[in-house]
């Protein structure tokens, strides 16, 4: 009952900090106001200015900050054993991770729609703009290069999974003409859409189907890497409304179902026991791990790189990049900032509970690892004996989907249902975060451009980088030409994006700690209290230098110039911008930036909410 009594606390203690701490910073310390102007109304272009429904606007930030990172974060992590990696996420996401987004979304906000990068700019130094701006670039190359290694690899390991992933287009394009042209109510599309996508994955695998699953499945790496770059420039390109928003939503729709599935499955397998195995009684639902595991085999220091390793489930620089470059420009009333920037982040550390439950003890029902078949403590050690065993990538997600698929078979769920659905689960995720990542490269190219570009020349070739279709196609040529190359000479090409990949857990938390320094300089010039900023904000930016720097003196050991010059490089722009927050610290209290740029919710016009 241990297993149910962590997941019910962890709901509980999400609901009341949602209704408690987080009901505080919107109304004391961001001060969000119903009748504020916002930018999807002030700017609103039917293309990336769209005022949202607050529902489908969740839908698409929730699945976009998510990505497999909840999920594979977490799955590795319980190496150190479950407790450290629990506290890490509940605690994390509450105080940090969902003040970070949250604080984002609203500077974002108060400042036209401008990416944080951008507004680093303003409420700094100007050079820390193009110092912000430039590590954001090459974690953004990161995630397009190396994610469609990860949906083909998904695909490969789950091929039921790819027709129901591929119907979402079609129906995620219905729903976006009905709700945006024809102004239908959303209930009744949205429970016939996820009534469709369920029936996908029952019978997205059989007769002809399964032979389209099973072909497309056989693919190489490099042709679904360009397959879904491909898709990204369509869905970077066209209005936000007709594809990216509403694919988002429905599979908001789906997931958010999937984890309620799994949720009631805990609680059938923690009551009466998992499903009999070999016609033995029902199993019981108990933690086959170790509480506290402080030197597994192989896995590196756990600090500071449990705190590196979750990062989607606790706090991650990616969110700043969704809040402040899609979000803001697609929320139409701002006191929904508290629904969707807070909100999503503690839904998505309930999801990271969930996935350490099901590895730590949906995992004891049964897993296959070879051939071979485990139960209780001998399957958590089949996953887990060592670091490397953990570490791979269908190691981390097959420990998540055999884990949750046994919650949900205590259902009743036939074995097959149940893996499909997870499987859909995880690659969903995985694309979300793709065509996502490709429009906020997308903004930081424009933005870039913008900079280096000399402004009255008309010659300069940067101008071309300057509109959404050079800038989305520039983005998907360096990802991709990243991509085809192999990860060693002689290797697979499509695996290219695995060359940069050791880089990106400390660059992403070092954009948290940066982003929450672009807060506490928001907050600090308006005379506004900043200690719930600048602690969180210190301690993301020192967990991650350390991170890096023990990176660094590996990647010199092992005679990895490439990534040591790349890590090197990081750790210098992190010291230069903190170095230009110094210079102006004391100089900024109660000064606001520049007038010319004033923020759209001072000035009046809005629309009552």
């Amino acid at each position: 009952m241990s297993t149910l009594a962590i997941a019910l606390g962890a709901f509980v203690l999400y609901f009341v900090a949602y209704h408690t701490y987080g009901k505080w910073l919107g109304q004391k310390l961001f001060r969000l106001n119903p009748d504020a102007n916002v930018p999807s109304l002030e700017f609103e272009d039917g293309v990336d200015f769209v005022p949202s429904d607050k529902k489908v606007l969740f839908g698409h930030h929730f699945t976009s900050i998510a990505g497999t990172g909840p999920i594979v974060g977490p799955a590795v992590a319980v190496i150190w054993g479950w407790v450290p990696a629990l506290i890490w996420v509940l605690f994390g996401s509450i105080l940090i991770g969902a003040v970070h987004d949250f604080g984002a979304l609203v500077v974002s906000l108060r400042n036209k729609g401008q990416t944080v990068g951008d507004i680093a700019g303003r409420v700094i130094t100007k050079r820390t703009r193009i110092l912000f701006l430039t590590i954001l670039f090459l974690a953004l190359t990161i995630v397009l290069a190396i994610f469609g290694l990860v949906i083909a690899a998904v695909f490969k390991m789950y091929p039921q999974s790819i027709f129901p992933c591929l119907i979402q287009i079609p129906l995620a394009i219905m729903i976006g003409l009905l709700i945006h042209r024809k102004g239908i109510n959303i209930l009744i599309p949205s429970l016939l859409v996820l009534a469709l996508m369920m029936l996908s994955v029952q019978y997205g695998n059989e007769s002809l189907l399964g032979d389209f699953n099973r072909y497309l499945a056989s693919w190489e790496i490099l042709d679904w890497c360009a397959a879904l770059l491909a898709y990204c420039v369509i869905a970077s390109i066209l209005p936000v409304w007709t594809l990216l928003q509403p694919r988002d939503y429905i599979n908001s729709l789906q997931l958010l179902f999937t984890l309620g599935l799994v949720v009631i499955g805990l609680v059938v397998a923690a009551v009466i026991g998992g499903v009999p195995v070999s016609g033995e009684e029902r199993q019981p639902l108990e933690i086959v791990a170790p509480a506290f595991n402080w030197s597994p085999e192989g896995a590196p220091a756990i600090f500071p790189f449990l705190f590196i390793t979750i990062a989607c489930g606790a706090i991650s620089g990616f969110h700043c990049l969704v809040s402040s470059g899609t979000s803001s420009k697609q929320l139409k009333c701002e006191t929904d900032a508290q629904f969707i920037g807070y909100g999503s982040m503690l839904t998505e550390g309930f999801l990271a509970v969930l996935v350490i439950l099901a590895c730590v003890a949906g995992l004891g029902l049964g897993t296959t690892v070879g051939a071979e078949f485990f139960v209780g403590e001998s399957a958590y050690q089949a996953r887990y004996h060592s670091w490397g065993a953990a570490s791979g990538l269908a190691a981390k997600i097959g420990a998540f989907v055999d884990g949750s698929a046994n919650f949900l078979k205590a259902l009743g769920l036939s074995a097959d249902f149940a893996v499909a659905l997870m499987g859909v689960f995880v690659a969903s995720f995985a694309a979300t975060t793709l065509d996502t990542a490709c429009r906020l490269q997308r903004y930081v190219v424009q933005e870039l451009a913008a900079s280096l570009s000399r402004p009255k020349s008309k010659t300069n070739p940067l101008r071309l980088l300057t509109n959404r279709y050079g800038a989305t196609l520039f983005a998907v040529i360096v990802a991709y030409l990243i991509a085809r190359m192999p990860e060693a000479p002689g290797g697979v090409p499509g695996k290219g994006g695995l060359i940069l990949w050791p880089l990106f857990g400390a660059i992403n938390q070092l954009l948290a700690g940066l982003a929450f320094l672009v807060i506490t300089f928001w907050l600090r010039r308006r005379g506004l209290p900043f200690a719930f900023t600048i602690i969180p904000g210190i301690l993301m930016l020192v967990l991650p230098a350390i991170a890096m720097s023990v990176n660094l003196r590996n990647f010199a050991e092992a005679g990895n110039w490439l990534l040591f010059v790349f890590g090197f490089a990081t750790i210098l722009i992190e010291i230069w911008m903190i170095a230009e927050a110094l210079s102006v610290w004391k100089k900024s209290k109660g000064i606001l930036e520049d007038s010319a740029l004033a923020p759209a919710s001072d000035t009046d016009g809005g629309r009552s909410c």
